[in-house]
């Protein structure tokens, strides 16, 4: 301990220590005279005076300084306690709640004196405004099939743009289950271009339950989600989905009861919504059996055949043709991102992306939505690493990359904001070199509880594995938290990957990371209240980002595109 600390003060070991008494013990080696020992020969040939070799001075860790400082608890819980109250009303895309929102975060930035780089005319030109389309369902829709009508939120539901505004004759074509994965197709040789597509929900399991479909029989993403065929039917030209559970554990009417809050909340989507979802309609077993005219043997029978091919087997089945009003009151709505702009040094035209969606599913059935880790938590985070970064740029330790700080709205209502954002740059997407998005940091999930500090990682070496390194070693220099990267498999059913604001840059061959602490049971609930949150995870999580951002800003080279994983 005590040599320690003779190190620590500047002081040689205890060897070199005793040649700094007065003596001077000079040494002949074959008639050459040494100097006296601890003395030190100069680049002349003199002799300099005695004492310890001088250590050069440490250079200062500047980064560790400023998100030590700037990314704390106290601030993170000071914003997210504004924008996950009450008074912010959830926060809904379009709604009071949501630009109450983007003027608090805008006032953050201007407090940090970060650009406004918005150069159209608006009031604000932190603000980049656009508009969508609000789309209302109306109750009294109907279905009629064989002399017999069915009503809206009993007998049948629907999530989209209704192209039901009024009654509409429906001839639908049965497609199985609607997946396409491999070998396994059931569009294979079909043209479904404008037609109405009747699909099973789930996905083809022997009779141990399990999936036909994947090499362990877990349940692949056609089981998980039925958005991932509902985006499958858009791509090849379908109008609607009529999906129909006939799983011996279905309970139809229980589940119509608790989604009808939701179903009758207004949609927000772009007008256009091309390359998005069908629009989906999910009727009850009997209604489904009454449109395909057969009784639940039959279906049994054909999916027990389907598993057992493990491949699409032809049915006899013949869709009735039926009659649908599902009307929808509809107008236009502006939102906002919100962008903050801090100029870079010698590679200022290069641009480093840090996002979070503040966006969340406002007010439900008379209930507030605060989403304080969907996606207040990420929003905080950004907020604080932008205040970091700011304050080492104001005392002369500025990036050498600019960098934009991005809160996007509408990701709730699927990725817009941050899709309108890449489709108008305010900056080149060519010169920006990565996106760091930041959505859910606040919480943990159940695979972790009990263990240490983790957050999930998700695409950072899909597009670079320059990025992919420069993330692992900021971890292991600064934060060294867990890094788990289950959720970066293609093939998990979850796909987080395609689910948060950092895809719409990876599209346009932007390497992202994407930072996530997992879903939990108050995800997407009335219940996901900020008294909840971990802020000393939160804060761990959030430097985490600021360390990879900092190395991405300052370092020679901007990261190589050099993979395209799945």
């Amino acid at each position: 301990m005590k040599y320690a600390f003779l190190l620590l003060a500047g002081l040689a070991l205890p060897g070199a220590a005793l040649a700094q008494t007065p003596m001077k013990v000079k040494t002949k080696i074959k008639g050459k005279t040494l100097p006296p020992t601890g003395a030190r020969t100069l680049p002349s040939g003199g002799i300099a005076p005695h004492g310890p070799v001088p250590m050069p001075p440490m250079a200062t860790d500047y980064a560790a300084q400023y998100a030590t400082r700037y990314i704390t608890q106290e601030k993170l819980r000071r914003d997210l306690g504004v924008l996950a109250s009450d008074a912010y009303e959830g926060r809904e895309t379009g709604t009071k709640g949501q630009k109450m929102a983007a003027a608090y975060i805008s006032k953050q930035f201007a407090a940090d004196s970060l650009t406004a780089p918005v150069t159209t005319n608006s009031p604000n030109p932190y603000l980049q405004t656009f508009n969508l389309e609000r789309s209302a369902w109306q109750p009294g829709g109907t279905l009629t099939v064989g002399g017999k009508a069915y009503e809206w939120l009993k007998d049948f539901y629907a999530f989209g743009r209704s192209p039901f505004q009024q009654a509409t004759a429906v001839q639908p074509v049965f497609v199985g289950y609607g997946i396409e994965q491999g070998a396994y197709s059931d569009y294979a040789g079909r043209d479904v271009q404008g037609k109405d597509l009747l699909v099973l929900l789930g996905e083809p399991h022997g009779a141990d339950g399990k999936s036909v479909l994947s090499d362990d029989g877990s349940a692949t993403k056609w089981a998980v989600d039925y958005r991932a065929k509902a985006a499958l039917a858009a791509q090849k030209g379908a109008r609607s989905v009529i999906f129909v559970d006939f799983s011996p554990k279905a309970d139809f009417a229980k589940l119509v009861a608790r989604l009808a809050p939701r179903v009758m909340q207004p949609i927000i989507a772009a007008a256009d919504q091309a390359g998005g979802r069908a629009p989906s309609f999910f009727v009850s077993p009997a209604v489904g059996l009454k449109i395909l005219g057969v009784n639940e043997a039959a279906i049994s029978s054909y999916e027990a055949a389907t598993a057992a091919a493990k491949k699409p087997v032809a049915s006899k089945f013949k869709p009735t043709k039926f009659t649908i009003s599902a009307p929808q009151e509809r107008s236009t709505v502006s939102t906002e991102n919100v962008l903050g702009f801090l100029p870079g040094t010698d590679k200022k035209d290069e641009i480093l992306v840090v996002s979070a969606h503040y966006d969340h599913l406002g007010i439900i059935g008379g209930q507030v939505y605060n989403g304080a880790d969907d996606d207040g938590s990420g929003t905080t985070g950004m907020l604080s690493v932008a205040e970091a970064f700011t304050k080492a740029a104001h005392a002369g330790h500025g990036p050498r990359r600019s960098i934009l700080f991005l809160a996007n709205t509408g990701e709730e209502k699927g990725l817009l904001g941050s899709q309108y954002y890449t489709d108008h740059p305010v900056f080149p997407l060519a010169s920006t070199v990565a996106d760091l998005n930041i959505d859910m940091i606040g919480r943990t999930d159940v695979a972790h509880e009990g263990k240490p500090d983790y957050v999930y990682v998700i695409g950072s070496d899909k597009l670079s594995s320059q990025l992919h390194a420069v993330m692992e070693a900021a971890n292991r220099k600064y934060t060294n938290i867990d890094l788990d990267y289950r959720f970066n498999d293609p093939n998990d059913p979850n796909r987080f990957y395609y689910r948060s604001d950092h895809y719409n840059f990876a599209v346009h061959k932007i390497p992202v990371a994407f930072f996530f602490n997992g879903v939990h049971a108050d995800y997407h609930e009335a219940s996901d209240e900020i008294d909840k949150i971990q802020f000393d995870k939160m804060e761990a999580r959030a430097k985490l980002v600021f360390f990879t951002a900092w190395e991405l800003a300052n370092r020679d080279e901007r990261p190589v595109v050099d993979s395209n994983k799945p």
